[in-house]
Formats: structure tokens, C-alpha cells, sequence
């Protein structure tokens, strides 16, 4: 018999805001997840923390305020282990975290005109993308990858049509 995942009104908090931001209302996503963020603070959960840092750098349109928050994401992945991963998901490797969070730190540099920093973090995601999972989502971030790795060498520092980024205030 299977383990059921612990219940965890944090992730599933974090995961009603997000809902809200993909449906559109990014004010209240943001709200409600710098609500959380304040209740975790900098040394609460790591898995919360990354996810919570991960998905509140996609609700600012302002690559400084994304980069920011997607710093805090990887800073919280480095202090992860695959145990408490697995204790929400029995898949998850924290391995595979690390190719989308330098994917997007390298776009948020890139959009700032930061090359030489966007060019060092497009080399981790790639160097980490055998660790992410085949199927739609390892494609998907693949994809990324290659697509920010080539406006980093040509110097486009234009929002690309694919960036997570929603509307709003950045």
C-alpha cells in the first residue's frame, strides 16, 4: 500500500494563490502569497519557500522584482533535500528544481542586459537539464533553455511571448 502524502495547508495555500494568478487575478495571487511568505519568513520551510519564491517571481512583469524572488527560490532549493521533497511528492528530486530556477534567473538577466551573469546561469540549467523528468514538462523547460540561451547570444533583452511572467504591476 502506498503512503498518502501528509496534508500541508502551506503547499496547499501556495497552490490556491497560484490557481488565482493563471486564472488572472495576479493582485491577490501576489497578496496572498507575501502573506505566506511573511508567516514562513527566510528560514521557514525550504520546499515551501522555493515554491512560494518560484511562483511569486512569475506574477511581476519587472525582471529586477522577478530576479529577486527567483534568487530567493534557488537560495531555498540549495537548503532542500530530496527527503522533505518526497514527503509532498514521492517523485520529486530537488536536482530537478535547479534547471527551471537557473532557466529563469538567466531570463530575468538577460531582460536586465545582464549577459555575462544570464550567460553563466543558461550553462547551470543546461548542465542540470539530464535532471529533469521526460515527458511535457522536461520538454517544455528544454525548450526554454534553448530559446533563452539563443537571445542571450544575440543581446535580445525583449519579455518573450513563452515567459511565465502575467500581467500586472510589476
Amino acid at each position: 500500500m502506498t503512503a498518502m502524502p501528509a496534508v500541508d495547508p502551506t503547499m496547499d495555500a501556495i497552490t490556491a494563490a497560484v490557481t488565482l494568478g493563471r486564472e488572472g487575478d495576479v493582485t491577490r495571487a501576489r497578496d496572498d502569497l507575501l502573506a505566506i511568505w511573511a508567516d514562513l519568513g527566510v528560514s521557514g520551510d525550504p520546499l515551501h519557500r522555493c515554491v512560494l519564491a518560484h511562483y511569486l517571481a512569475d506574477l511581476y512583469t519587472d525582471a529586477a522584482v522577478a530576479l529577486i524572488w527567483d534568487v530567493r527560490a534557488l537560495d531555498a532549493a540549495d537548503a532542500l533535500t530530496d527527503q522533505r521533497a518526497q514527503e509532498h511528492e514521492a517523485s520529486l528530486q530537488v536536482a530537478g528544481f535547479y534547471p527551471s530556477l537557473h532557466l529563469n534567473i538567466a531570463d530575468n538577466l538577460r531582460r536586465l542586459g545582464a549577459f555575462e551573469a544570464a550567460t553563466e546561469h543558461i550553462g547551470r540549467a543546461e548542465e542540470g537539464a539530464d535532471a529533469l523528468p521526460l515527458g511535457p514538462y522536461g520538454d517544455m523547460i528544454r525548450a526554454a533553455i534553448g530559446g533563452i540561451g539563443a537571445a542571450i547570444a544575440t543581446r535580445d533583452t525583449a519579455p518573450r511571448a513563452t515567459s511565465p511572467s502575467v500581467g500586472g504591476a510589476g
